[in-house]
């Protein structure tokens, strides 16, 4: 019989810096349904608020149809230099006849996927995604069956797709952090490709358009907001304003979610407000060093009785600075474990929270192998564990 093993143990941590600001009038953030604030190194979470509560993608959709494409261009599976043609699907249902964001491409003309990437990405066009989506897939439907396929593979578990555009459909959802996981994708994982996003205008068909992005062009005279390179806003009627901003400063990548903004102009704000945050409102923790024991588990059937287990790697946690931070950390394994395995082997799972707010959830390693112990050993083991299998037998059949 294995058993499921949980060690509990919690912080109270604060580190120095700024003070909470000052109650005040309502922030552009404060005022979206959705956020999520993520550092793009680890996948952590900063700052989270409905993360998983669902909502159209909008305009957002086109993020999955970029990385469809750009991992097809990291496989080698299509060229930056291949032309696709503007369908008479793609002029009337995204390009200028629709009356919604787009390149403005000519009907019938061919496109290279360089240039199709730059209307997605530069002005969020509908008529550059569709000619996109049939040029890889051969048709719309076909190429949101791919998409479908790259949000299970990402993890997305609230994400469903109905075409490459993001436009008005029954059925497609997302959520906020599924939006900052696929940002992530993104900006990681391309990051020549992900450059893309931060050219300041596209000028096609003889249309001159600024970067749609509110952190790298703002209106009215104010600066973009510095180490802003990426991603799109949007909008749905029903829902609001949408925008997914990352910003990167002094080697810190951070991704910026918000939804359901009523006023559009503030996405840019929410998005900024958020990045804000991480930039100067958060510290590193580090709880443990790489190597140092953080729990031991029962062994059985071993030349040893229990092993260490350690992190693999240094387990940092980010904190708010200048608030209290508490932190509880979970530490669970099957056991005993069973002798023999290596140093190494991974034997439990480490996770800690911050705030209720998930952080860390990471394997845990044998800081030492155990051979498999002698005939007395391995008796003695066995009556242990029918001895506890009895007491637990019993305890289970106590009247709550």
């Amino acid at each position: 019989m294995r058993v499921l093993f949980r060690l509990c143990f919690a912080f109270a941590v604060v580190l120095a810096g700024p003070a909470a600001l000052a109650a005040g009038k309502p922030s552009a953030e404060s005022q979206a349904k959705s956020v999520v604030l993520m550092d793009a190194a680890s996948g952590m979470l900063l700052v989270a608020r409905a993360p998983d509560a669902p909502f159209p993608p909008a305009s957002l959709a086109k993020l999955m149809t970029l990385d469809v494409a750009f991992q097809r261009i990291a496989d080698g599976k299509l060229s930056l230099d291949a032309e696709f043609p503007i369908s008479l699907h793609a002029w009337r249902t995204g390009g200028g006849p629709a009356h919604v964001s787009a390149m403005f491409a000519a009907v019938k003309s061919s496109v290279a996927v360089r240039d199709l990437l730059r209307g997605i990405a530069v002005v969020v066009g509908n008529d550059a995604a569709i000619a996109l989506a049939e040029g890889i897939a051969g048709s719309e439907p076909a190429f949101v069956t791919l998409m479908n396929a790259r949000a299970k593979a990402l993890g997305l578990g609230h994400t469903r797709f109905v075409n490459a555009t993001g436009l008005p459909e029954r059925g497609q959802e997302t959520t906020a952090r599924d939006l900052a996981v696929l940002a992530r994708d993104l900006a990681t994982r391309f990051p020549d490709l992900y450059k893309v996003f931060a050219e300041p205008s596209l000028d096609w068909n003889r249309i001159d358009q600024r970067n749609r992005n509110p952190l790298l062009t703002p209106r009215g005279g104010d600066q973009a907001y510095a180490g802003a390179d990426g991603l799109l806003a949007g909008a749905d009627a029903a829902f609001g304003g949408i925008i997914v901003a990352s910003a990167a400063r002094d080697g810190r990548r951070l991704i910026a979610v918000a939804a359901g903004l009523a006023d559009l102009a503030k996405r840019g704000d929410a998005a900024a407000e958020l990045l804000d945050r991480g930039f100067n409102g958060f510290g590193q923790r580090r709880l443990f060093t790489a190597g140092e024991t953080i729990a031991t588990a029962r062994v059985f059937g071993g030349e040893a009785r229990s092993v260490p287990l350690v992190a693999p790697q240094d387990v940092v946690v980010p904190v708010p600075k200048g608030e209290d931070a508490h932190l509880i950390a979970h530490v669970t394994y099957r056991g005993p474990v069973r002798a023999p395995f290596e140093k190494g082997a991974e034997l439990a799972t480490l996770k800690v929270w911050r705030d209720g707010l998930l952080e860390v959830d990471t394997p845990l390693v044998a800081a030492d192998g155990v051979a498999r112990g002698e005939l007395w050993d391995r008796a003695f083991d066995a009556t242990y564990e029918l001895g506890l299998a009895a007491v637990q037998a019993v305890i289970g059949r106590l009247p709550l």
